[in-house]
C-alpha cells in the first residue's frame, strides 16, 4: 500500500513539473562573439545579466535559454515565444535567414540590440524592417556617442515602472524605418550632450540635430506579433542603470505577448560582482567594471557638431598631429 502510495506522489510530482515547465515562457538570447575591448560590446555578459533577472521575477514564469551564436540545434528556438539577437552586425543570423523568417512569420517575437541591428541595406529591407520595423542603414545612420535623456512612449506598457533613462552610450540614430514604427524610446541628440562623433556620420545625421531620435522602436507585424530595436548596449556598464535595464526587460514581455506589470518587469539592483560576471576574457587587459555613478553621465567637453566634411578634416588633422609626435 504504501509503495503504490509512494509510487502515485512521484508520479503527481513528476507529472506537476513538466506541466509547470510547459507552462514557463520561453526566452532564447543569441549572443555574439567577443569584439571591441574589455567592458564595451560584452555581449555574453549583458546576455546573462538580462537573461538571469528575466527568471528571477515571478511576474510570468519563464525558461530562459543563452546560446553563443547561431544554435547548433536550431530546435531550440522552436518553441520560443521570443528570441534575443545580441552581437556584431548579422555574424548570428546570417548563418539561419531562412530559420529567423519563418520564425517571424510562425508570430515569435524579436528585440536585436545595438550593433544588431546593422545589416546590410539589402537584408535590412528584406528581414529587418519586417522583423523589427527598422536597422541601422549604411550611409544614413550615425552612431556617435552622446548623453541620452530617453522619454518611453506615453500610454504604452512599455513604460511602465520606468523613471528616468539616462546613460551615455553609442546611441545610433537617424535609423531607417517601416510604416508603424512604434518610437518606444526617444531622445534628442544635439552639441549640449554629444561626447564625440565616431566613425560614421553622414549629411542628414548631421542635419538630424535637435530631431527626435527613436532609440528604442517596435512594430506590430500583420499578425499581431511584435518586434523591437535598441540602439544601446554599447557599454556594459549601463545594465546596471535600474531603469535602462528595465526598459529592455519590459520590451522582452512586450515582444513575448505578456503583460507587463503595471510596476514594469520587477529587477533588482545589480551588484558589481554581478555586473562582471561572464565578461569576455582579455587576459590581463580585462577591466573590472564599476558600478555607474553621475560622474559616468557626465561629459567633460561636448564634441563640436560638425559637418562630414568637417568631421573628415578634423580627423585627418588629428592623425598627422599624431603622426608628428611618435616621430619626435
Amino acid at each position: 500500500m504504501k509503495a503504490k502510495l509512494l509510487l502515485a506522489l512521484i508520479s503527481f510530482l513528476i507529472y506537476s513539473s513538466l506541466a509547470f515547465a510547459a507552462d514557463k515562457v520561453k526566452i532564447v538570447f543569441l549572443h555574439g562573439d567577443r569584439s571591441h575591448s574589455s567592458g564595451d560590446h560584452e555581449f555574453k555578459a549583458g546576455s546573462h545579466l538580462l537573461a538571469n533577472h528575466l527568471r528571477v521575477q515571478t511576474a510570468v514564469p519563464m525558461e530562459v535559454v543563452v546560446n553563443e551564436g547561431w544554435p547548433k540545434d536550431e530546435s531550440i528556438l522552436d518553441d520560443a515565444k521570443a528570441i534575443v539577437v545580441y552581437c556584431d552586425a548579422t555574424e548570428v543570423v546570417q548563418n539561419g535567414w531562412e530559420k529567423m523568417d519563418s520564425l517571424a512569420k510562425k508570430g515569435v517575437g524579436f528585440l536585436f540590440m545595438h550593433y544588431g541591428v546593422h545589416p546590410a541595406e539589402d537584408k535590412g529591407e528584406q528581414y529587418f524592417k519586417n522583423w523589427i520595423g527598422g536597422y541601422f542603414k549604411t550611409g544614413k545612420s550615425v552612431n556617435p556617442f552622446w548623453r541620452a535623456n530617453i522619454e518611453t512612449m506615453k500610454g504604452h506598457p512599455i513604460s511602465n515602472g520606468i523613471t528616468k533613462v539616462e546613460a551615455i552610450d553609442e546611441w545610433y540614430f537617424n535609423l531607417e524605418y517601416a510604416k508603424g514604427v512604434l518610437p518606444l524610446g526617444v531622445a534628442i541628440p544635439n552639441e549640449h550632450n554629444l561626447a564625440f562623433i565616431n566613425n560614421l556620420w553622414t549629411q542628414s545625421g548631421y542635419e538630424s540635430k535637435d530631431q527626435p531620435q527613436a532609440l528604442l522602436w517596435g512594430i506590430v507585424r500583420e499578425d499581431g506579433s511584435r518586434g523591437a530595436g535598441f540602439t544601446g548596449g554599447h557599454r556594459h556598464q549601463n545594465w546596471a542603470f535600474d531603469d535602462y535595464r528595465k526598459m529592455i526587460l519590459n520590451t522582452i514581455f512586450w515582444i513575448s505577448g505578456q503583460t507587463i506589470p503595471a510596476d514594469g518587469v520587477p529587477t533588482a539592483a545589480v551588484s558589481e560582482d554581478e555586473l562582471n560576471q561572464n565578461l569576455d576574457d582579455y587576459g590581463d587587459k580585462t577591466n573590472r567594471i564599476k558600478l555607474p555613478t553621475a560622474a559616468d553621465l557626465a561629459i567633460a567637453k561636448n564634441g563640436p557638431w560638425l559637418t562630414p566634411e568637417e568631421h573628415v578634416a578634423a580627423k585627418a588633422a588629428a592623425q598627422q598631429a599624431k603622426k608628428k609626435s611618435t616621430q619626435k
